[in-house]
């Protein structure tokens, strides 16, 4: 059992197997096999691994003494990293693949199911982790304000999404993505939504030009690949020669140094924001 979830947290939850369900569960905006073609890339992945690492860096500064909820966490690999860093963590994750690929990452806290039919209490939040999650939502202003109502005044929400219009591509599409950002509007929505921004930074600066000429010019011109082999070649270090992953592996490194710093990344392929819930009339000054 996990007192702190079901006696703190969350009201409607029953345990099976080590995994906490709701009664009820909404639409999940995500394909079926979606959790599953990650798990299979997460582990060797140069991008899930950086991702991590710039993430892991935030929660240390912004939220490390409190409890932390990894919604829509997927199959626990951001949890997993946060909790190897020392940092309690709680994966919210409505989708049933995801939850039991989480358990075999050995983690202890999991809950299928969304916040709202879980029973979590409002207000009563201080971090959580939105990481390539609200691209999914066709209303994401709705979808933040709800998550708005279940942080604590000053509470913190962190967040990931990918960047930019222009690099629209199939992936996107076969994602399941309603959109792409850029900081600016991701931070008005947040501001609409009940938010502060504190902190924000794109991240893999290099992958813009990649992304353009092996991802969305190939949609636009009808001729784009896809599968799980071609998602290893491209997430897989071990796939490129010496001297190209040092080089990335250098780029990686530069980025998180800065990250660490709290500076910012003028471009980017992914949005990184860290955000503060504030009082409703404090959005206005």
């Amino acid at each position: 059992m996990l007192p702190f979830i079901i006696n703190h947290y969350a009201e409607n939850l029953i345990e099976k197997d080590g995994i906490f369900f709701s009664k009820k569960t909404n639409e999940i905006f995500y394909p079926t096999d979606g959790n599953e073609t990650c798990f299979n890339l997460e582990d060797n992945s140069f991008w899930f691994k950086h991702r991590n690492n710039c993430i892991i860096s935030l929660v240390k500064k912004y939220a490390r003494d409190h409890v932390f909820f990894d919604i829509g966490g997927g199959n626990g690999f951001v949890s997993k990293g946060l909790e190897e860093n020392d940092i309690q963590t709680c994966l919210i994750e409505p989708g049933l693949q995801g939850c039991l690929n989480a358990k075999k990452r050995d983690l202890t806290n999991i809950v299928c199911s969304d916040l709202e039919n879980a029973g979590f209490k409002r207000d009563s939040i201080f971090s959580a982790g939105l990481f390539d999650v609200i691209e999914h939502i066709e209303n994401d202003i709705d979808f933040l304000c709800k998550i708005n109502d279940y942080l604590q005044i000053n509470g913190t929400v962190i967040i990931t999404v990918p960047a930019y219009r222009f690099l629209w591509s199939k992936e996107d599409v076969d994602a399941g993505h309603f959109r792409r950002y850029t900081l600016r509007n991701l931070k008005n929505r947040l501001n609409k939504s009940g938010f502060k921004t504190v902190y924000s930074s794109y991240i893999f600066s290099f992958l813009i030009l990649p992304v353009l000429f092996f991802r969305t010019l190939p949609s636009l011109f009808g001729i784009a690949k896809s599968g799980i082999e071609k998602n290893q070649k491209e997430h897989n270090v071990n796939n490129r020669d010496g001297f190209v992953n040092k080089m990335l592996t250098k780029l990686l490194m530069f980025e998180t140094r800065l990250i660490e710093k709290k500076r910012k990344i003028p471009f980017g392929g992914s949005c990184l924001v860290v955000a503060k819930k504030i009082l409703y009339d404090d959005t206005f000054q």
